[in-house]
């Protein structure tokens, strides 16, 4: 299923950009809005936003602010999920969505906690891809460690190593013409034929300098809000470093109601097309409008 590209305007005037994946016929449902991670960019849900409209749903895959297609911001202190939900808002204005289901992984999950807390009449269900309120800082510094470093490449070849050697340890069962579509999604050519990360190297900003802690109580808070108020869904990669079962462990018991599956054999974070995550996720979806 193709999408059509959108772009929009934020409140400060960046043009950003979305993909708009047209529901399957059927009765009306709320859409769909997914949010990736940090590093990474809409294209991280070119299979799964087909499945997810192919339910019934009208499915909108975002590049956060300085991903993909979007503009970069000139002050990287911007690239902070306050400022990125802020975007979201603008979007859901535009398109005149008054409600709709959030699907967010990683920082995409940070995005959708702090709607929550901002405008929660907005989220009428979560699916949170392992990510939380309280994260492992052994994960952060993994992801610390490459996030908005140089990272240069001649060959399509040499960029699937570079994917493959930062997230194997994630995805140990993954074939290379796995790491070769990553490589497509994570990395552009640039005009001088080099491979370039589809990123602002800015973005990591608020990671290295810790605006973007382990945990904060502002989340904490908005998880609660979240989970008490609206319902949400906990997908956890088994092998993840980011949740780990202690941070895991929090959260459910915070949250009784959340449900929850995990993912064997991959880290962080699921693709969300593996079977136990998509499983979980079209059974949300049946119980959610």
């Amino acid at each position: 299923m193709l999408s059509t590209p959108i772009t929009y305007i934020s409140s400060d005037g960046l043009t950003l950009y979305a993909r708009d994946y047209p529901a399957a016929a059927g009765p009306a449902r709320l859409p769909v809005i997914c949010l990736h991670g940090l590093t990474r960019n809409s294209l991280d849900f070119d299979e799964l936003a087909p499945q997810l409209a192919g339910l019934g749903r009208r499915v909108l895959a975002l590049d956060v602010r300085g991903r993909g297609h979007s503009a970069r911001d000139p002050n990287p202190a911007n690239y902070t999920p306050s400022v990125y939900a802020a975007d979201v808002l603008a979007l859901t204005h535009a398109l005149g969505i008054a409600r709709a289901v959030f699907i967010g992984t990683s920082m995409g999950g940070l995005i959708t906690m702090t709607l929550a807390a901002m405008r929660l009449d907005l989220v009428a269900g979560a699916v949170l891809n392992d990510v939380g309120p309280v994260l492992s800082p052994r994960g952060l510094a993994r992801i610390a460690g490459y996030a908005g470093k140089p990272a240069l490449f001649s060959t399509w070849d040499e960029a699937a190593c570079h994917v493959r050697d930062i997230n194997a340890c994630a995805f140990p069962d993954n074939p290379a013409a796995e790491w070769n579509k990553w490589a497509r999604r994570a990395f552009e050519q640039r005009d001088d034929g080099l491979l370039c990360p589809r990123y602002d190297p800015g973005i990591a900003t608020s990671l290295l300098t810790g605006r973007m802690p382990a945990t904060s109580l502002a989340l904490r808070l908005a998880f609660r809000r979240l989970t008490r108020h609206r319902p949400t869904l906990l997908i956890r990669g088994a092998l993840s470093d980011l949740v780990e079962p202690a941070q895991a462990a929090w959260m459910r018991k915070t949250a009784p109601s959340m449900a929850y599956a995990e993912v064997p054999n991959v880290g962080h974070a699921p693709m969300l097309t593996e079977a136990p995550a998509f499983d979980a996720i079209r059974a949300f979806l049946v119980r959610t409008p």
